[in-house]
């Protein structure tokens, strides 16, 4: 009697790999879509801000989280006046309730241009968060003490939490493609101190966290 081999032919095992690799093909595809997604998302936290500054002063004509007339020009008590100095005094990152940096984030909010909480009692959560989790804040550009060495600008916004692959990403879509240099840089979020070195777009790491920061 004859034995019948059992088993699968060429053609059944090429049409396996075929749609083995169109599945990958599929979730590598996804997966470069859900990043595109994070790097516009990320840019597009960068580019609200200047529109939050320009949207209260053209409201108020004044300067949100400095505002003196917080209280009167967003109907409620609950505001935190400003000292009016014209300046936006405090850093990006504090947690002092009473810096103008973090009153700015109550004062656009209870302007209606921006979404979040307006109790700023509530430094849990308080501040933005970016697509990966991490807060936003902004600060006055500084000559000595900037937020990264050698960053310059009027008003400096920093995001922290970014990976890498997404620094390179945004420092293309925002700025000149170099994170030492230009208006956009970035440094490692780990042992983070003012004044930090900028690292340079070869030695960002794609899995590691870094803060970034953009100069308007």
């Amino acid at each position: 009697m004859k034995k019948i081999q059992s088993g699968f032919t060429l053609i059944e095992l090429a049409i396996v790999l075929v749609i083995i690799g169109l599945l990958l093909g599929g979730v590598l595809k996804g997966q470069e879509l859900i990043n595109s997604a994070k790097v516009k998302n990320m840019a597009t936290d960068f580019r609200n801000i200047p529109v939050y500054i320009y949207g209260y002063q053209d409201k108020f004509k004044a300067l949100p989280g400095d505002d003196k007339a917080a209280q009167t020009h967003t109907s409620t008590t609950t505001a935190v006046n400003g000292n009016g100095n014209g300046q936006l005094d405090g850093r990006w990152n504090t947690t002092t309730v009473a810096d103008e940096t973090h009153t700015f984030w109550q004062h656009v909010r209870l302007a209606g241009l921006a979404a979040g909480a307006t109790d700023n009692t509530l430094t849990a959560d308080f501040y933005p968060k970016n697509a990966d989790g991490g807060e936003i804040g902004i600060e006055a550009g500084r000559s000595t003490s900037p937020a990264i060495a050698g960053i310059a600008g009027t008003y400096v916004i920093c995001s922290t939490g970014i990976l890498g692959k997404y620094v390179k990403q945004l420092d293309l879509t925002l700025d000149n493609g170099d994170t030492a240099t230009g208006a956009m840089m970035a440094t490692p979020v780990t042992n983070y101190a003012v004044g930090a070195t900028a690292t340079a777009t070869a030695s960002i790491v794609d899995g590691t966290s870094y803060i970034v920061c953009l100069a308007i």
